[in-house]
């Protein structure tokens, strides 16, 4: 009798706020060439030489001001998603949870399925939008993984769900929570950075992509798997979901490590709105299905003290769809939709 699995993958966190730790994730992830696109000599140099010589103490600072009793957010929230969804799924589908980078990883849960002769295999990579650094790095580690041991289960794979109306519906119900509870004069929907040298070498066309100045707004088979196009048409599925005027809300990139990522950046929208006289924001951050250090510190804490400090009075995170039921809901229904099964 065939044995199936349902595997959600996220990207991961530090085991611990320490900075031991923080750096052991960041040469994890860092290092990994669909991250940084460089050279392998380029890449270790910049990494060892440069950025694990300070950047590990700063984010180890910054996941303090949000580590919480139960430890990493991400990880408890992706937790509590895997044990309500195994309460949703078909008798005898295993639902198990892997990180890209850090613990459980991606090989020690093949591992323990080869072991315990699981066949069949629907893996769900809980990143909204496409990119060669999110769900394209869990297709190359995971077959890497399954060769190295030597396992060939059947595989089948959720795709980016940007527009999935599971998906939109989901975030749509904690959005309404949030923006029925009291006025607000600037909403903004900020996903997270990606260099502009990637999205024109993700463009097969080579003509398209950061191209033409309306690169985002048409669907063409050479913007098909362009993440800054999926992260404009979520933009715009979930302002039409929640009744927004597309034009009155801002769709913006958070997290760059460069100036030549997307545009326009969070945290100069933020100021920028302040200072012409927003004083309630709302943002959503929906590239990320759990909350995470980019939401809870980048945007709760960072993004509200610059609102704030530029004249605007409250800037207010929209939680993400972390375990609420509309989120669990959508989860089992984008697996059976490739995995009838589960």
């Amino acid at each position: 009798m065939s044995q199936r699995a349902l595997l959600l993958v996220n990207l991961g966190t530090p085991a611990s706020t320490d900075v031991a730790d923080v750096r052991r994730y960041l040469r994890e992830f860092l290092g990994d060439p669909d991250v940084i696109s460089l050279p392998a000599p380029l890449r270790f140099l910049l990494l060892e030489g440069i950025i694990l010589r300070t950047r590990p103490k700063k984010s180890a600072e910054a996941y303090r001001k949000v580590w919480t009793e139960r430890g990493s957010p991400l990880m408890w929230h992706s937790m509590d998603l895997v044990d309500k969804v195994r309460g949703r799924v078909a008798p005898g589908t295993r639902v198990e949870l892997a990180m890209r980078y850090g613990s459980p990883s991606i090989h020690d849960v093949l591992a323990q399925l080869q072991k315990d002769g699981v066949d069949d295999i629907c893996v769900f990579p809980l990143y909204p939008q496409y990119s060669r650094a999110s769900t394209k790095t869990v297709v190359t580690k995971l077959n890497l993984e399954a060769r190295r041991l030597g396992y060939a289960p059947k595989l089948s794979w959720v795709p980016a769900f940007y527009d999935a109306p599971e998906y939109i519906d989901a975030f749509a119900a904690v959005g309404r929570r949030v923006l029925d509870g009291g006025t607000f004069d600037k909403v903004l929907m900020s996903f997270h950075g990606y260099p502009v040298r990637y999205l024109r070498e993700d463009d097969p066309s080579g003509s398209h992509c950061q191209r033409r100045s309306d690169c985002c707004d048409v669907d063409v088979d050479a913007n098909r798997d362009c993440y800054k196009h999926q992260c404009e048409v979520t933009g715009r599925a979930l302002s039409a979901r929640l009744g927004l005027k597309h034009d009155d809300v801002g769709v913006c990139y958070q997290s760059r490590l460069r100036d030549n990522w997307a545009k326009p950046f969070t945290d100069t929208v933020v100021i920028d709105a302040a200072r012409a006289g927003a004083k309630k924001m709302v943002v959503f951050c929906p590239a990320f299905v759990a909350d995470c250090l980019e939401t809870l510190e980048e945007i709760a804490i960072r993004a509200d003290e610059d609102f704030r400090e530029h004249g605007g009075e409250s800037l207010t995170l929209v939680p993400s769809l972390n375990s609420e039921p509309e989120w669990v809901d959508a989860v089992v229904s984008l697996a059976r939709a490739v995995s009838p099964s589960v």
